[in-house]
């Protein structure tokens, strides 16, 4: 059980006096300007969204040749970009036109990616002996998977790389700030 407490009486300052003096607002934090490992942190977080794309979208192939691609991992690879950026680089000024680009990059190597992965499992259910690998068919085969990306390059994709690109801007300017 608590005790009232009686509100105070009049108005403390009828008899002339000023309100004491406050405590001085503490200095504000130094802004954080890590531009090198904002970078290195955005580069780690486009190529673990490349990964998780490409992982995804080789899950997502059918034995008969066909494949179902989801924009919304295009823009998952933007905002991990962004989010890494903003967190780690802090509030430097190049950082949100760095996750521009780099979203682009992780987004491109992610469904290539995909792609290398899904030729490869295809080609491997067709003769089983004679298949390359994932890693031959980024690297030996690359200007054939490359033709294979751009002949599968639709609207719907351009227009998740923009978004995915606008997002590794915006969201590196709304974490850092």
């Amino acid at each position: 059980m608590s005790q009232p407490v009686p509100p105070p009486s009049g108005n403390p300052f009828a008899d002339g006096g000023a309100p004491g003096p406050y405590a001085a607002a503490p200095p504000p934090a130094p802004a954080r300007h890590q531009l090198g490992l904002g970078l290195l942190a955005g580069a780690v977080a486009a190529a673990v969204g490349a990964l998780v794309l490409g992982g995804i979208m080789r899950a997502m192939a059918d034995e008969d040749g066909s494949y179902t691609q989801l924009g919304i991992l295009a823009l998952a690879v933007g905002a991990l970009v962004g989010f890494a950026l903003g967190k780690v680089g802090g509030s430097h000024p190049a950082l949100p036109f760095v996750g521009v680009p780099l979203a682009l990059l992780g987004v491109f190597a992610g469904q290539l990616l995909g792609y290398a992965m899904m030729i490869s499992w295809w080609a491997e259910l067709a003769a089983p002996y004679q298949a390359p690998t994932t890693t031959e068919m980024l690297t030996t085969h690359f200007s054939d998977l490359f033709t294979a990306w751009k002949e599968e390059l639709g609207a719907m994709d351009l227009l998740f790389y923009g978004i995915a690109g606008y997002e590794g801007f915006v969201i590196t300017k709304k974490v850092s700030a």
